[in-house]
């Protein structure tokens, strides 16, 4: 990953009408409501930027104050190598097909299928067919922040014709 690619501006929120309307009274919970600053944010996440990761993988991402939500959009062949971190991750394919080998498993995963990864759990993935992936990862991806994720590198050799994926 380079450093171009983590200057990639987020999505503006839609904080603007007609997305964003006072609705008097709405969504208030006095003991809550009234002792945080906090507010929802609205994003257009057709608006985010697709990164690409490798020929075959690329990604779309916002970053919460504690979650991060991604969509991957996979071509047939790609590989997300055997990895680890110490964030929970829920999977959701909601198009096309993708195999998991997890603690001495395989799963087969086709659109509409979920699973939840805990922590710390090795995984790889294949994508048997162009898919698209939604994940959420708990807490957000500091690695990503960061940019210390360094297993994409591998994904990029492993999914490349030249590596002997087609």
């Amino acid at each position: 990953m380079t450093d171009d690619v983590r200057k990639i501006q987020m999505a503006p929120t839609r904080s603007i009408i007609p997305n964003v309307i006072d609705a008097a009274g709405r969504g208030i919970v006095p003991a809550i409501s009234l002792h945080t600053a906090a507010m929802p944010l609205l994003y257009d996440f057709n608006a985010q930027p697709i990164e690409q990761m490798s020929p075959l993988i690329h990604r779309q991402y916002l970053h919460g104050t504690q979650s991060t939500f991604v969509k991957w959009i996979m071509k047939k062949g790609a590989v997300v190598p055997l990895h680890h971190h110490v964030y929970e991750q829920i999977t959701w394919i909601t198009e096309g097909q993708a195999e998991v080998f997890s603690q001495g498993r395989r799963y087969i995963m086709n659109a509409g299928d979920i699973m939840f990864i805990p922590p710390n759990v090795p995984h790889e993935f294949n994508f048997l067919e162009d898919t698209i992936d939604i994940d959420i990862f708990t807490p957000q991806r500091r690695d990503w922040i960061d940019g210390t994720a360094n297993y994409y590198a591998e994904a990029d050799r492993q999914s490349t014709p030249a590596a002997g994926k087609s």
